[in-house]
Formats: structure tokens, sequence, C-alpha cells
């Protein structure tokens, strides 16, 4: 029987007046408010955590010539959302404990917004990296709570939950990705305007977790759980092979899709394609995820070991490359299309964080983990390849290297999907 159930027996023993009742809503229509607010909060928030790294590749030659920013230093932009997702990511589950997730979060989508609005204004390249790098905190921490919140609120729907955010997620991506060139065109060619609209949609997403804030029984599981789960012992994580595994499927993944992100656009410019056309194509990249990110999440759940999907995507993602190599502007949308499968390793990621722990405190810290050193392994990648276009003078060097990367990827992967979690691997050690 619920704690709910066994308030509303003596309110009905009581027989308390029709004025009390009016004021007071029944617990279940709060709990049906609440979880729907949570839902929304989700959706809006996942909308947020790509545009301000898929605007800017749109527009990044444009930003780069403006602000007088070499080969490297652009390198090194483009490796601001991993530096910042494994700094920044280890301090959410702290944070949650002390102010609860829905506060985390709303902190986190306000500094998106801030960042959003502060980075056009920058005068140079030293500002418009501050600017950047404060969005990006607040997509570093909302990052690592999504699959906390969906383990929370939604245990015995992880994989269609991870479904709908990642839906959302890559839903994002692609509207930024498409939208930044024909917007900025639009509102009057400047790349500071293309890139200051998306702010609007950040500040849309503060609204339904200061509204979870300001009705604590609405969001009271949330603050909860992270606290229940702080006070469960939980398995040293350095310690687990599977969460080494999922750090480095993690991390792999995510160098391959911050490199797409930041340098798919130029790679497809330099082969020809015009400016809009090449935002375009990463629009199409990113909108592979849409529906996929629904059905893989989902068909991972009912797998016991998701190695073949893991395997799957990368060699989709080793054709793309190969194929970008061979005959970028021929094939554009073929290597975009293979590519968009390919990222579609992020949301299998996630759906196996909620996978390989069997509490709401394993999941906390798996994805604290996972995400975090994740993002530290993948910084060097986008800054690599800047610097090897730049020196190299082309792309067949760095296409090289991002195909590379797949192998030790689908290595990886196969490892962090076997069928077992970090609790059976802490009595299997004990």
């Amino acid at each position: 029987m619920s704690d709910e159930t066994r308030t509303l027996r003596p309110a009905r023993a009581a027989a308390p007046s029709s004025q009390d009742s009016a004021a007071r809503p029944a617990p279940g229509a709060r709990t049906v408010w609440a979880t729907r607010l949570v839902v929304a909060g989700i959706v809006l928030a996942a909308l947020n955590l790509r545009p301000a790294v898929t605007s800017l590749g749109a527009l990044l030659e444009e930003a780069r010539v403006d602000l007088h920013m070499s080969g490297t230093v652009t390198g090194l932009l483009t490796s601001v959302p991993a530096l910042c997702f494994a700094v920044f990511g280890t301090t959410a589950p702290r944070l949650a404990r002390r102010f609860g997730p829905a506060a985390v979060v709303c902190a986190g989508m306000a500094a998106i917004t801030a960042g959003l609005v502060i980075r056009p204004l920058a005068g140079g390249a030293a500002g418009f990296l501050a600017a950047t790098a404060l969005a990006l905190v607040g997509i570093a921490v909302s990052n690592v709570l999504m699959p906390v919140i969906v383990k929370n609120y939604f245990p015995d729907r992880v994989g269609p939950m991870t479904g709908v955010y990642s839906m959302a997620l890559a839903a994002g991506t692609s509207l930024a990705a498409a939208a930044t060139v024909p917007m900025t065109s639009a509102l009057g060619g400047s790349w500071r305007t293309g890139l200051a609209v998306w702010a609007v949609l950040a500040a849309a997403a503060v609204l339904p977790w200061l509204a979870l804030l300001r009705d604590r029984a609405g969001s009271g599981t949330m603050p909860g759980a992270a606290g229940r789960a702080a006070d469960t012992p939980a398995p040293p994580i350095t310690r687990s092979p599977t969460a080494w595994a999922l750090a480095c499927f993690f991390g792999l993944q995510a160098t391959g899709a911050y490199i797409t992100m930041g340098w798919m656009p130029q790679i497809f410019r330099d082969a020809g394609v015009s400016a809009s056309a090449a935002g375009v194509l990463l629009a199409v990249t990113m909108a592979m995820g849409i529906p996929l990110a629904f059905v893989i999440p989902r068909l991972a759940a009912r797998m016991r070991n998701q190695g073949p999907i893991v395997v799957a995507l990368g060699l989709c993602g080793v054709t793309g490359y190969l194929g970008l190599f061979l005959a970028p502007a021929a094939g554009a949308w073929a290597w975009a299309i293979l590519l968009g499968v390919s990222n579609c390793a992020f949301p299998l990621a996630l759906t196996m964080i909620g996978m390989r722990s069997r509490t709401g405190a394993g999941v906390v810290r798996l994805s604290a983990f996972a995400q975090s050193a994740g993002y530290l392994i993948s910084i060097p990648g986008p800054l690599l390849v800047g610097v090897l276009y730049q020196h190299s003078g082309g792309w067949t060097v760095p296409l090289l290297l991002m195909a590379g990367l797949l192998v030790p990827q689908m290595v990886a992967g196969v490892f962090a999907g076997r069928d077992r979690t970090i609790e059976d691997e802490k009595r299997m050690r004990d």
C-alpha cells in the first residue's frame, strides 16, 4: 500500500469540510500532474542539450573568420563541449544530493540560456569560448542527471523513456543544424544573430523545472530519490570492468559525435558543397537519431546482450567515413545517413547505463562516471582533427583517424553490452 493511500484513510474518517477538499487537490491528480510536468521538462531539456554545439557547427567558418581564430583554436573550440562535460559532469550527483535534481536541471537550463545570450556579444575568441563554456556547463550537469531522472520516475520503462529523451535530443540537434543558416539569412545575415536565437528555446526549458520547484509535492520525488541513492551503499565504480567499458564506449562515441557536429559541414564545404546544403546534410545526420533513438533503446532493453547493436552501428560509421574520403560530394546524402545511424550509439549508451545497475544509487554513480570519464576520453579527438586538418592541408588523414577510432569503440561497446550489472561484479569480487 502506498503512502498516499494510507494518508487518505484518516482523512475520510475525519470527514474534511468541502472547503478543505476544494482547496487541496487530490494526491493522485497531483501525482499525474507532476509526472506530466517531468515528462515535459525532460523533453524540453533534451531539446536544448545540443543546439549550442550544432548551431555553431553550421556557422563555424563565419565565426572563425570574424573572430580571427586559427585552425588549432577552432579545434579547441570543438573540444570545449567534451571538456566541460567531463569536468562539470562529476559535480552533478553532489549537487543533486544537496539541492535536488529539479533545481540542478533548472539551473542548468538557465546557464544554457545565459551562455547563448552572451556568446554572440563576444568581441574576441576568449570571450566567445568563455560564453560557450557557460552554456556547456549547464548541458554537462543536465546530461548526467537525465538517466537518473528517467530511472527514478520510470524504473519499469527505462528503455521507452530513454527513447523519448533521445528523440527530443536528436530533434533539437538536427533542428539547430538545419535551421541556423536559413534563420541567419532571414534575420539579416549576421552569424551572431543566428547563434543568439537559440536562447529562446533554452529559456522555455527553464519553465517546467521552475514549476516543479514551486510545487514541492510535485517535485519531492526527485530530490528524495537522489537522497536515497546517496544513502544506499554502492560498489566502487572505478573497480568495475563494466563501468570502464561503458566509459570507453561513451567516450569514443562522443568523440565521433563531436567531430561530426563540429567538422562535418566544413568537410562538405571543402568538397564544393554550399554552406546551406552542408547545414542540411548535418541536419540529416542528426535527424537520423529521431526515429532510431526511439527504436534502439526499446530494442536494447529487450536484449540480454547489446553487442550486436554496437557492431552494426560501428560498421555504419566506418562505411560513412570511408565514403567521405572517397566521394564526399557525390555520395554526400548516403554518407550523412550512415553517420547519422552510427551516432545512435549515444542513446544506446544511455540505455546501457540504466541497465547496468540494479539500483537508482548505482545509476547515479555509473552515469556520472561513464559520462564524465567518457567525455574526458573524447577531448583530444576534435582538437586533433583540427590540427591534422591544418597541417596536412586536407581531410585524408583526419577521416582515416575517424574511421579507425570506431574499431576500439566497437570492442568497448561489446564488453559494456554484456548481461551483467556493477552490483554483480561487486559480489563476484567479494
